[in-house]
């Protein structure tokens, strides 16, 4: 008999949700964020939350959230630019920020998955992300030692899923989302269609249920776009 991990929404997804979590936030920019994970976890009101994540979202729309209601405690991303009240945050050392290029964030995370010890890579050396770590010379090159990255839970949102937790990314999506789903001891998976077991092709599934264990579909997705530019009416018939 198929397993069904489906829950009722995301209230009842991020219930047992504590204070102190470590959480890896899926997506890319404002592509692929889980929106309604993100809105459930403000309004359960848990704090002094580490995230990682790609980057900080903005103020009124994802991770910045989250930063501008205090439940954050520290991030760990590669870009923080687009979201004043990080910035600000920041700045004020009132948030503690660990910053990690973006290919060794998403090198972190996928060794964490792995089981993977570590590994040495040359991003960053002579720099203050080098700060405190080990280096080594490899072959007439310095590299820096990073540690995997594991959590406590993955908020991951996909195009498609079924009920026992099979996964389908859509395009950018793809880019955090798929790897964080492998490296936290619960994953939780919010959808845009939610389809029955079967419904899926094998070959079209990006993430296996095997490490999803909570699934729901989410009720509406805004479909934010970071940075609009458009052309003036007179420009486009130029």
């Amino acid at each position: 008999m198929a397993v069904d991990k489906r829950v009722a929404d995301a209230r009842a997804a991020v219930a047992d949700v504590k204070d102190g979590a470590l959480i890896l936030m899926g997506g890319f920019g404002v592509c692929g964020l889980p929106e309604n994970l993100i809105a459930a976890l403000r309004d359960k009101g848990v704090k002094d939350l580490t995230i990682a994540s790609n980057n900080a979202g903005l103020d009124e729309h994802g991770i910045g959230l989250l930063l501008k209601a205090g439940q954050v405690r520290k991030m760990i991303l590669s870009y923080g630019g687009e979201c004043k009240a990080f910035e600000e945050m920041a700045l004020a050392k009132v948030l503690e920020v660990e910053w990690t290029p973006q290919g060794t964030l998403a090198e972190r995370i996928r060794a964490g998955g792995a089981g993977i010890g570590g590994f040495f890579t040359p991003t960053g050396y002579g720099t203050s992300v080098a700060e405190g770590k080990e280096t080594r010379q490899i072959d007439g090159r310095w590299y820096v030692y990073e540690k995997p990255l594991k959590a406590d839970f993955a908020f991951v949102k996909a195009a498609k899923g079924d009920w026992m937790g099979n996964l389908v990314y859509r395009r950018t999506a793809r880019n955090f989302n798929q790897v964080m789903a492998t490296a936290a001891t619960t994953t939780i998976a919010e959808v845009e269609e939610l389809v029955p077991t079967g419904g899926l092709h094998p070959d079209h599934v990006h993430t296996p249920g095997v490490f999803v264990k909570r699934i729901f579909q989410g009720l509406t997705y805004s479909k934010h776009i970071e940075k609009r530019t458009v052309r003036s009416r007179e420009a486009a018939k130029a």
